[in-house]
């Protein structure tokens, strides 16, 4: 199953929700980064909540990042996506290790205390930031608080992330669904009753379930409507003339030090660890861009 995101209406548009399978997406992540079974699980959660998320903006130019900074092993994680199901994603220390608990990967444990950011840059002249503590550390629970007490919409998020034997990701998913203001009481009973009885996402996509039969679930008996369905991928936009306004940035002092040592450079991409090397000569063009 190719990754996609599914955006759907129930109950006469008392309710929306998205669900997507985003397993091609964390296994990228996952080889791009070298992550660990927990660091995966973290940043798989919450690139699938990302995704979907910048599924919900409207315009092209749209971008999303959610930022979580945490006193945990993990050391803290970015995830940037945009409206066209296109998102990228890091984690501070990818090699961390923990053990299991309850027979699950501990992410908690891996994130500990912290906060989450959300900014949203709609291309206003001020981007739309919002932050919450972290109340587990699981990610999907963080982004339901979140949604309640910053944007004050009520929402149930689920995610889940399932590792093969050999650490690569066996399935990768999640929802989002939210209650509009006029939702009646009976609906939201409705809904509630259902949220405490769903298996756990990794559960509904080890057994083959699609987004739309997981919203199904979640919604079931609340007259669900799918209204589109959006192709989803890791993408990264970063390049070698992206790098270079970077170094360009850092001022003259850093660049001419560079030039100093004699060596050629290799810088990274956060997002994507793509490797991009600069001679001593490419460095000497950089200097004469540098400002300061």
């Amino acid at each position: 199953m190719k990754d996609y995101i599914v955006r759907a209406a129930a109950a006469n548009t008392q309710i929306r929700a998205f669900a997507a399978v985003t397993t091609d997406i964390v296994e990228e992540a996952r080889q791009r980064h070298n992550t660990s079974p927990v660091a995966t699980a973290a940043l798989g959660r919450l690139m699938t909540g990302g995704v979907m998320m910048g599924s919900m903006m409207k315009n092209p130019g749209d971008i999303l990042t959610l930022q979580i900074k945490c006193s945990g092993p993990v050391g803290g994680l970015t995830v940037t996506a945009d409206s066209q199901g296109s998102v990228k994603g890091y984690v501070h220390n990818p090699d961390v290790m923990l053990p299991p608990k309850n027979g699950k990967l501990d992410v908690g444990g891996a994130l500990g205390q912290g906060v989450l950011t959300v900014i949203r840059d709609m291309g206003m002249k001020e981007p739309y930031s919002g932050q919450t503590i972290l109340q587990t550390g699981e990610i999907a629970e963080d982004l339901t608080y979140y949604f309640a007490t910053s944007e004050q919409i009520p929402s149930s998020v689920g995610l889940g992330v399932l590792m093969e034997g050999d650490n690569t990701v066996r399935c990768a998913g999640g929802f989002i669904v939210q209650v509009m203001p006029f939702v009646e009481d009976k609906v939201l009973d409705k809904l509630e009753e259902n949220i405490g009885k769903i298996r756990p996402v990794t559960a509904m996509l080890d057994n083959g379930h699609t987004p739309e039969e997981m919203l199904r679930e979640v919604l079931e008996g609340l007259d669900v409507e799918f209204t589109d369905t959006l192709p989803a991928q890791f993408s990264c936009n970063c390049s070698k003339e992206r790098i270079e306004k970077a170094i360009i940035s850092i001022g003259k002092k850093e660049i001419q030090s560079m030039i100093d040592d004699g060596k050629d450079i290799e810088v990274k991409c956060h997002f994507c660890n793509t490797a991009y090397n600069y001679t001593v000569d490419e460095l000497k063009e950089l200097l004469k861009k540098a400002k300061v």
